[in-house]
């Protein structure tokens, strides 16, 4: 792994897992339609912990209904469906409601994307506060190490997350910004 924080770019050089080709084969759909970013617990996955999970989390950028609809039908031609329901409309409506929507292979709820339009102002940064992670099979845009550490140990907060953090601290210790980190964390104890 090459890790060229002035670039914002991870170069990895791992054999995939069947998480991982599936996260690509979302994404590779995803990124046609929507500008995203990968956040939470898949990243320290990606990046080496051995864990399981259930969900990939992601921001998706606000889009209008049309969009959204061509980006449905593109995900069901190629095999994915919407575990809330079937209409386009009600799954607008959750986005537009701040609530999560999730998509899984046909038939196999889990794993599955958790995708949702961003709620407050430092979530809405993170689209501008990112890593692409290049491997040989394509590329993945990731929510900043910085961030990801940030809100898995100071406002997450479970066993699981911390783990995470300590994960990426580990891999990037002499290569985070801990000003960023101390300043991430100030906003994000006082969120409510």
């Amino acid at each position: 792994m090459e890790y060229n924080k002035e670039k914002r770019e991870i170069k990895l050089y791992k054999k995939l897992s069947e998480l991982d080709k599936l996260v690509l084969d979302f994404i590779n759909i995803l990124k046609k339609h929507v500008d995203y970013v990968i956040i939470s617990g898949y990243i320290s996955i990606l990046l080496g912990r051995s864990r399981a999970t259930e969900d990939v989390d992601l921001f998706i950028k606000r889009i209008s209904f049309e969009k959204l609809l061509k980006l449905y039908e593109e995900l069901k031609t190629n095999g994915f469906e919407c575990l809330n329901t079937e209409k386009p409309e009600e799954i607008f409506s959750y986005l537009n409601s701040r609530l999560a929507i999730r998509f899984s292979r046909k038939g196999k709820p889990i794993p599955n994307f958790e995708i949702k339009f961003p709620k407050r102002i430092i979530d809405e940064e993170t689209f501008s506060d990112f890593i692409i992670v290049k491997m040989q099979e394509g590329e993945l845009k990731i929510s900043s190490l910085e961030r990801q550490i940030v809100f898995k140990r100071y406002y997450l907060k479970s066993d699981k997350d911390i783990e995470d953090a300590l994960h990426i601290e580990e891999i990037f210790k002499n290569k985070l910004d801990y000003n960023k980190i101390n300043k991430l964390k100030r906003i994000v104890e006082n969120i409510k």
